[in-house]
């Protein structure tokens, strides 16, 4: 039997629900009025939203830079997903010496936020590489630049997508993620697929991901939106405009000439999140059911 809650627990929640949208929905007022109103207090909806799109989108190349988040995106959570599955797998259904000490490193690395890794991350992924196999080999044998210098020599990836994209695609919270639905599945499931002639590869892709597909929903929604929200680190990175991301490309349409059109700011704001709520409206059923497995173990 179904118990009614009361009218006052209705009238918090939406109450809550009201300031949690409220800025989304100041951005969408502000996105439609005229610059003589928009610094106004006025909440009235006005006229020129398409107009305010057409400004960004072509004078302001907001598509190019939506185009760059989505590839980047796609790219790094796909990677993400791939390498924690396969980490996983070995964390859970291998037997090898030092798994759990292993284990403990990846997740000591959650504790590290990427703007006190940057300095060092720059250097490896801009710096140019080694001219030769010798010149490497003899700066690896080198104990002083080996441990003093360790980003002598770098990837020369710097102005390119590429050095967005591979510095992320390992996901400590992904291995973690993985490995706590990994411990629920029964390892007499392994050793049945074993008898049965099934390998390694066959157990992880027949067996394993689909029994897993709400975890990967759920760390799939969580690396995209991560990923489409970065800042510092494209910023540094990309120095063409024609390269940058979204969220870059938001911060140029502010710093674009002599005074602020704050309606123009708003319209591109409110675009730039339609991509991620797609993503999560896609994805949130196996969010949900992917945390709650998660919260179980």
């Amino acid at each position: 039997m179904n118990r009614k809650e009361p009218v006052w627990v209705h009238i918090i929640l939406i109450t809550a629900s009201f300031f949690i949208c409220f800025p989304l929905i100041f951005a969408l007022i502000k996105s439609t009025q005229q610059l003589s109103v928009v610094t106004s207090a006025s909440l009235i909806p006005g006229k020129e939203f398409f107009n305010n799109f057409k400004v960004v989108w072509n004078d302001y190349n907001l598509g190019r830079y939506i185009r760059n988040s989505l590839w980047i995106s796609v790219w790094v959570a796909s990677g993400k997903i791939v390498l924690s599955l396969l980490a996983s797998h070995a964390l859970v259904f291998y037997r090898f010496r030092g798994k759990s000490l292993i284990f403990g490193f990846i997740v000591i690395t959650l504790m590290f936020p990427t703007e006190i890794l940057i300095l060092g991350l720059f250097e490896l992924v801009s710096n140019q590489g080694a001219s030769s196999l010798v010149q490497l080999i003899q700066w690896m044998f080198n104990p002083v630049e080996f441990f003093f210098a360790p980003t002598k020599y770098g990837f020369g990836w710097g102005d390119s997508t590429i050095g967005i994209i591979v510095p992320f695609l390992a996901s400590a919270t992904g291995v973690f993620l993985f490995r706590q639905h990994f411990l629920s599945i029964p390892k007499a499931l392994a050793d049945s697929a074993r008898i049965d002639g099934a390998n390694s590869f066959q157990f992880l892709t027949r067996i394993i991901i689909p029994m897993s597909k709400n975890t990967i929903g759920a760390l799939a929604l969580i690396q995209f939106v991560y990923v489409w929200d970065q800042y510092i680190w494209p910023r540094i990175i990309i120095r063409r405009s024609a390269n940058q991301v979204v969220q870059v490309g938001l911060n140029m349409i502010v710093a674009t000439g002599e005074s602020v059109q704050w309606g123009q700011v708003m319209c591109a704001t409110v675009i730039a999140i339609v991509p991620p709520l797609l993503v999560f409206a896609l994805l949130y059923r196996a969010f949900m059911n992917g945390y709650a497995l998660s919260s179980d173990k």
